[in-house]
This record gives structure tokens, sequence and C-alpha cells, in this order.
């Protein structure tokens, strides 16, 4: 069985082209998975019944485990057994009749426009770091990029002319995204005022944004950047990485973007993840209704 996951994750890096972050996910989860079917002395997947499955989600739920995190586990285990099956490993998949656990609907933190202004304003753009921030800040909520997306943006991949974003999603899948003459006047201003002065190491390469060292920033260093801007700015919602992307989606919701357009700007395979986007502000729908319903006007 450790063999074939070995197998599996490669299968993950190389053919679906996840990321790191991703396979080391896929991995905790299936190590776990093979460590209690080895305590009870199972060593072939042939020899997996689906009750075994069971129990394993029904333990990880008795330990605390979030109702998302527990889903993601199953769906880990679901998707080894059908590659197992795939190569002909095994014809036998212990997950094909359990049903994924129900997850409450959760409801992204999402900034007003008046919140995005304030926390745009905040960085001190006299400054080269401060100068990127503003940049990077318009860059993500113009385009709604994801935080892996901002980070590993490259500068031939703005296209000024044009007024498009070149942008590489999971699983490299490529798209091209509107960006506004705002956010592209702050790229271009960083890119001539501050970024050589940030570009001391070689590692940088291309790369858009770089931290104070030189060098291209992790999902962490973002992370502390945003979180320390929006409480100077007096934002006191549960700030997160992808808070300018989803504040991104929803105004364009909310302002009457059709679905379709968000989804494809977002980089969505299904739209059915898009459409958490029509829930998020109930203000919306009671203006609709009251616009539009013959007895409510």
């Amino acid at each position: 069985m450790r063999y074939l996951l070995k197998l599996y994750l490669s299968y993950l890096s190389f053919e679906q082209n996840l990321s790191a972050h991703s396979v080391d996910a896929y991995r905790r989860d299936l190590e776990r998975y093979i460590d209690y079917l080895e305590k009870r002395d199972i060593r072939h997947a042939d020899d997996i019944r689906p009750e075994q499955v069971r129990q394993l989600i029904q333990m990880l739920s008795e330990l605390g485990l979030s109702p998302a995190t527990v889903a993601r586990n199953l769906s880990s285990i679901r998707g080894f057994h059908h590659f197992l099956i795939r190569e002909n490993e095994t014809q036998n998949d212990p997950t094909r009749h359990i049903d994924r656990p129900r997850l409450p609907r959760s409801l992204p933190s999402v900034l007003s426009a008046g919140e995005i202004d304030r926390l745009c304003a905040v960085p001190e753009i006299h400054t080269p770091l401060g100068l990127r921030t503003r940049a990077m800040f318009e860059h993500m909520y113009a385009c709604g990029l994801r935080v892996s997306e901002i980070l590993t943006i490259k500068i031939p991949h703005i296209w000024f002319e044009e007024g498009i974003v070149r942008v590489f999603g999971k699983g490299s899948k490529e798209r091209l995204v509107p960006i506004s003459p705002t956010a592209l006047r702050w790229i271009k201003r960083y890119l001539d005022q501050a970024r050589p002065l940030l570009a001391k190491s070689p590692s940088a390469g291309n790369v858009l944004y770089l931290n104070r060292l030189g060098k291209p920033m992790s999902r962490m260093g973002y992370w502390k950047i945003l979180d320390k801007a929006a409480r100077q700015a007096g934002i006191t919602k549960k700030i997160h990485p992808h808070t300018l992307r989803h504040s991104f989606a929803t105004h364009l919701v909310e302002n009457g973007a059709d679905l379709r357009a968000v989804q494809e700007m977002l980089g969505h395979v299904d739209i059915s993840t898009t459409q958490i986007y029509t829930h998020l502000d109930r203000s919306v729908i009671e203006r609709e209704y009251h616009a539009y319903h013959p007895r409510a006007r």
C-alpha cells in the first residue's frame, strides 16, 4: 500500500500538476489511512471493506476534526482507490457507497468598497515596501487572484497595453483576466520606483512582488502584511489571505455581473463554486425583491 501511495503522489504531482502543498495534504491523509489499516492487519486494497473506511471517518470526527477536514480525508481516500482501479491494482472500491459528510455552508469574509479604500490607503507609498504593498492590494482586488497566483505572477504576465493579466492557477491552468487602469498605474509606479530597489537577490528572477530581502514573498509573509494593514485601517472583520479575492467576486455579483463571467475570471472549474457569492449579502436579495416583485413596489 505504501508503494502504491508513492505512485499515486507522483501521479498527482506530474500528471495532475497539483501544487506541492496539495500533494502534501493528500500524503498526510493517506498515510493516516494506511496506518489505520495496518493496525488492523490489512495490507492489500482487495481486503478493505466499506465499514473500515466508515469507522476511520467516524474516528476522525470523534477526535474533533472539523467536518471540512473529515470530508477532505474521505475525498483523498476515494481518489486513491479510483487511481488503484484505473491502474488495475484492484477492482475493489470500499468508498463507493459512502456519502460525503454534509458540510455547513460557510460564507467567506468580505470587505465593503469603503473598507477596500481604507485598506489600500494604509501602505506608506513613499517607501519601496509600502509602494509594493499598495500595488499588490490594488492588483489582487482588481483581478480576484488567489494568494498563490499573486505571489508567483511574473512581470511579463502584465499586459499593460491590453489591460490584461496572464494568470496560472490551480493545476497550472492559464486564464486571462482584465485589470483596472487604477491597478495598472500602481503596478507601473511600483516597477519604476520600488522594485529596482528591492531586487537584491538573483533568486527573484522576474517575479513581480518581492519581500524586503529581494526574494519572492511567502504566503505567510503576505498574510502578515494584510492582517497588519487591516488592523491599521480599523477593519474588525476576520481577515484571511483570500479576503480581497472574495471581495472582488462579491462586488461584481452585487453590481450585476454575469455569473459565468465571474466564474471565468476566478478560474473556477464548477459554476457551483462561484454561486456562493450570490448568497453573501441579503440586502442585495431584498433590493431585487422590492425592485421587481409587483406587490412589493
